[in-house]
Formats: C-alpha cells, structure tokens, sequence
C-alpha cells in the first residue's frame, strides 16, 4: 500500500505567500468573441396521439409532456445542424439552441441530443430516433415572437453534425417556428467563442485515428485524471527559464536551501509559456482542460486541500475554466482528509455546496452529487453519515459518495451502507499491481462502482522513496487490470503531482508521450482496441542507473520502497505497429536489432550512458524513429530517478 500522505507543508506555504499572484503587465488588447449562426437543416415534430403521420411540411413545432391539451400523449421537436469553420483553437465556446417561439407559455422545455438516425420527410412517431436518456439544459417561459436559448455547449465538440430533440412536461403546449416559417425564425445554433493564439499544442498525431469526444463521453465507461492544485501550469506568469518552478522547485538551492537535502523539491514541471496578459491563472486552467480532454478524459478528480487558502482559489478557478471551455468536461469533487483536518462538517458542506452550483461539477444522472473524498478514512463512516444528512438537509444537495481510501480492505465494510462506489489510491509498481481484479470483485459484490487507480510512475525526492514502476510496464499493468477487472471509472493518479513525480500531464520530461500511450489504452477501455493505422515508437529511461551517487552532495537520497518491482536499469522500446517490423536501437553507443510484431509490444535493453534512439524500418524503408532528447550519465548532478520518455510522433 502506497502510503500517500502528502508532503505539503512546503507547497502551502509557498502557495500562501504567493497568493493570487498579480497578472503581468497586459501587452495585448483582448480578442473580441465571433459569433457564428447556423440555420438548421432539419426539423419537425412528432406526436405520439397521431403515430404514424409524417408533419415535416408543419411551420411549426409542437412540444409537451403526456397529454397536450386535449389529446393524449407526447410531442417531441427534432432539429438537426451541420457546424462549419470553427477553429480548433477555438477558446470560451458557447453553444446555444435558439427557437422562436409561436406562442406565450408558461412551461418548460428540455433539450437532450438525439443518438438515433432521422430524416425530416419520414420520421413518425413510430419511427422516432433514440434521445440521450439526460437533459442537458432547459428553458421556461416563452414569448410569442421571442427566442428562447438553450445551452448545448456540452454536447458540441467542433465542426460536424449535431441533432437535438426538445421534449417537455407540461400539458400545455409550447408552440416554436420551424424552418418553414417565413421570416427565416426557424430553429438556429448558435456558436460563440475567441481565437486561440495557436500557441499551444492540446493533441497531436496518435496511431490509431481517435474516437471523437462525443463517442467517448457516451461511453458509462468514465476516465478522470486527480488534479492537485499545488503544481498549476505557471505560479507567477514569469518566462520558464526563470519562473518559480525555475528558481526554487528545480534547483537544491531553492527556497532559501529548504530542499538541498534532497536536491531540490521538483525533477520535472508543467511544460513552460511566455507570460501573458489578464487573467493568467484561469488562461493556464483552461489550457490544462483542453490538454485533457484532447487526451480523451472525461474531467478532472480535483483535490481540495483548503477551503480558505490559494488551494481553494485554484479549485474554483478550475471548475470556472472548465465550465468556460466544456461544461461537459466533469470535475469531480474530492475533499482530502489531510488537507481538511481542521475543517468541521457544517464548513465543508457549505464550501461543498458553493461548489455544486457549477454545471461543471459531475453529478449522476439522477441528479447527485458525486464526491470522493481522498484518504476517506481520514474520517469516520459516520462522520460522512451525518455530513451527507447536512448536505441533504441544509443544502438540498444528494451525495454519491465514492470513498477513495489509503486502505480499502480495512474500511470497505464501514463504508459500504453509505457509498456509491469505492477507489483504492493504488501502487505505483508492477509487482504490487498483478491482481487488481480482486478488489474490482470485492466491490462488485457488494453492489458498488469501482474506479481503478491508472498511473506511470512514483519517484519521491522529499520523501526519499521511490517505486520501480518499470518503464512503462506499470502503466500498461493498471489499465489491464482495470479493463480486464470490468472496473466501472478510472483515475489516473496523477495528472500534476510533481512532487511524487506520478504525472500524466504535458511535462518537461515527456512532454505529451504518456498522454498519447495512455489515450491507446483509455480507447480500449471505453471503446475496445482501436485499429493501428500510423506506425510508432515510444522510448522511456532513467538519466542515470539507480545506484548513480549524485555529485551534488545530497544527504537524502531515495530509496526503494519496500515491497516494490525490483529497481532496474532499462531502456524500454514500445512499438504500436501496423505490420511486423525490424527495430534498431541504439544506446551508448551499441546497436541492437530485433523483430517486433504487428500491434503493441514492448522490449526492454540495459541502460547505458550516452544517448538513446530506436528506428522501425519495413521492406528497408524506415517507418518510425525516435531520439531521445534525455542524455544518460552515470555522474548525475542531483538524484533523480524520474523515467523521461520520447515519441516518433510528436
């Protein structure tokens, strides 16, 4: 069991100093918001009264629940747009259905997408398309002559097709244009946003073609990634080269000396920018949202460690961001126990609840509130028993409780009449991940969720501790464990944490090529393996042997944790080939060959100083090559047992 209580002293301290950090000087004027409309290309009702008529020649849209007026049954309205010449860079975007309504009513319509095929001329209501079983907006009141807006920001992702249903409760019925109105009032959709700077890389070539977001999301299948707020993309909007992870995170002397034992409290950090204007804090989240929806995950786990402090400002400042770029990009709530020692319960619901109100924060379909409390044994069964009864009663809010525990085996029991599912927070090698199913069964049994702990890798300078996570073996041994175990969501643990070095995000030290291997398996899980269609390669490695004594005169170094994969030194070639191919690779110098067959597979050679490079080559022509960026030396200066990795791709 890794025992993951968190050295976060340093980081708070740091973090209360710093505050919200003052913007940089504005040296660019805001980018104005362009509104695109698009008219739409199909629509019209039909009614459950009358099952088989067609009213694709109607001016209008009839809309209400069981019984309408004097008839009985439903109506449902059905429109259907094609979004063109949205940018990819596209930032802020908001997506609202527009119709007119023919009428004044005092009723409520919802709109849900239609996952079912449909034409305008033929659709009855026998005939009708299958709807999303959930709402994701709804309006109430309507105006003859005024437009009503829906917001279906969640359910567009870019240019394509996207069709709608509007269904409703009432008796009475809601009456809309339709297209064949005159006066061009018929259904509209309306896409806002600004243009991205093209500065930042959110995704990139992979090798297999990617399941859009929309597939991935209609998958119950959910994968989020645990956000810890100590590590945002930037602390103080200064250049990479001399901002704060810069000066006092990287180097031993950083902070005054506080982290020259170990050689310094970081081995890698966010992937640097320039300094920008405004708003820098909520510019980065959202930049690490559309980092993380481009890799296929379904939101973010986010650790709350404070309900007063910067920690707490970047929590909402996240789920703003998120609601900002997608609000169908999820946050789930994950108050820590370490963090909230201090916090009663009446506290926590109310900053609970404040956080709830966001369309961001990920309920359940039946409208509670998911949260997943880390290290949830760090209170009471019946201490979340009565904090529930306090959301419920005080707030009105329901909770599925997801209990993520250190320990699940010793709390399960405890837990189980009160939580929706449970979490392990996991291991970070191999050997302690070869069973995973069993804990998958367990929770089954007992009529819970699962979400399974996915991660690369645990290297702890602060602490002194490490995991051999084996090159990529544990990644690929945890995402097996939780699709062959069935389990029901997965977090990836972690995607900021640099001071346990278990991240997934675009980093110094790997840039995206985690997230792209990782986007294979997420595929897999959700979707089943897709096809290998581009031929790549993937290098990871250490910069030293693990036994390497630093030059830096360190007094803390790390050391195996007990239990652990035997620490190894290794250079691991994983290829995703869509033929068998012959792979070369170099290191230090020394060349090897092998076969490697159609598919994934991985091959491991002794890690030597130098450099390292692996080519694919087919019928003599190279297909995929790869150079590490990462020089290996047997004099590192600090210790540092963090695994680089490398791609063909990027």
């Amino acid at each position: 069991m890794v025992n993951r209580y968190r050295t976060t002293l340093a980081a708070v301290a740091v973090l209360a100093t710093l505050g919200t950090a003052t913007a940089a000087p504005a040296h660019a004027s805001a980018v104005a918001p362009v509104s695109v409309t698009f008219a739409a290309t199909d629509d019209v009702f039909i009614s459950q009264a009358e099952p088989a008529k067609s009213f694709a020649t109607a001016t209008w849209m009839s809309v209400c629940g069981t019984g309408c007026g004097s008839t009985t049954g439903q109506r449902v309205a059905l429109t259907r747009f094609k979004v063109a010449g949205i940018p990819e860079d596209a930032e802020d975007v908001k997506v609202t259905l527009d119709v007119v309504s023919a009428r004044t009513t005092d009723t409520t319509v919802s709109v849900r997408p239609v996952t079912g095929s449909w034409t305008e001329a033929a659709t009855t209501w026998n005939t009708r398309p299958a709807l999303d079983a959930t709402a994701i907006d709804s309006h109430t009141g309507f105006t003859a002559g005024s437009t009503a807006k829906l917001d279906v920001s969640s359910a567009v992702d870019g240019d394509g097709t996207y069709a709608f249903a509007l269904t409703g409760t009432d008796a009475t019925t809601t009456v809309l244009m339709s297209s064949r109105e005159t006066g061009n009032r018929g259904p509209k959709l309306t896409v806002t946003y600004t243009e991205g700077t093209g500065g930042g890389q959110t995704d990139g070539p992979l090798p297999f073609t990617p399941a859009g977001t929309a597939a991935l999301r209609a998958s119950a299948k959910k994968v989020f990634a645990h956000y810890f707020t100590p590590y945002p993309l930037s602390l103080d909007n200064q250049p990479p080269a001399s901002d704060y992870y810069a000066r006092n995170y990287l180097k031993p002397e950083g902070e005054s000396g506080k982290h020259a034992a170990y050689g310094g409290l970081l081995r890698d950090r966010p992937l640097g920018r320039d300094p920008i204007a405004g708003d820098y804090a909520v510019a980065d989240f959202k930049t690490e949202v559309k980092q993380a929806i481009a890799a296929g995950l379904d939101g973010f786990t986010v650790d709350i460690l404070s309900v007063t402090s910067a920690h707490w400002t970047r929590v909402q400042n996240l789920i703003k961001a998120a609601e900002a770029v997608d609000p169908g990009f999820k946050i789930v709530l994950m108050p820590d126990t370490n963090g909230l020692a201090s916090v009663d319960s009446s506290t926590l619901a109310t900053a609970m609840a404040k956080l709830a109100a966001s369309k961001s924060v990920y309920r359940l379909p039946d409208n509670r509130l998911v949260v997943a409390p880390f290290k949830a044994e760090g209170r009471t069964a019946a201490w979340w028993s009565d904090w529930m009864k306090t959301m419920e009663t005080r707030h009105g809010i329901k909770i599925a409780l997801v209990p993520c525990f250190l320990d699940f085996n010793k709390h399960r029991d405890a837990f189980a009449p009160i939580s929706y599912g449970f979490s392990n927070w996991g291991n970070r090698n191999p050997a302690a991940n070869a069973g995973l199913g069993t804990n998958i069964d367990r929770a089954h049994g007992m009529g819970k969720i699962w979400m399974q702990p996915v991660s690369v890798q645990d290297e702890r300078p602060n602490q002194g501790i490490f995991d051999e996570a084996g090159n990529t073996e544990n990644l690929r041994a945890t995402w097996k464990g939780a699709i062959d175990g069935k389990a029901d969501w997965v977090q990836l643990t972690t995607w900021n944490d640099y001071s346990e070095n278990t991240q997934f995000a675009p980093s110094r030290n790997a840039g995206w090529t985690y997230l792209d291997i990782n986007a294979y398996y997420l595929t897999c899980y959700k979707l089943g393996c897709p096809k290998i269609t581009n031929d790549a390669a993937y290098l990871t490695h250490r910069i030293q042997p693990v036994a390497a004594q630093p030059t830096y005169p360190q007094t803390k170094l790390m050391k195996l944790r007990g239990g652990s994969t035997a620490a190894r030194d290794t250079v691991e070639v994983l290829t995703m080939l869509t033929a068998a191919g012959r792979v070369s690779v170099t290191i230090g110098g020394t060349t090897q060959s092998y076969d490697a067959p159609a598919g994934v597979s991985a091959k491991t050679f002794p890690l030597k100083a130098g450099t390292a490079s692996a080519t694919v080559t087919r019928s003599a022509a190279a297909v995929a090559k790869v150079v590490s960026p990462y020089a290996i030396t047997a004099t590192p200066s600090v210790q540092d047992l963090h695994y680089r990795a490398a791609s063909s791709e990027r």
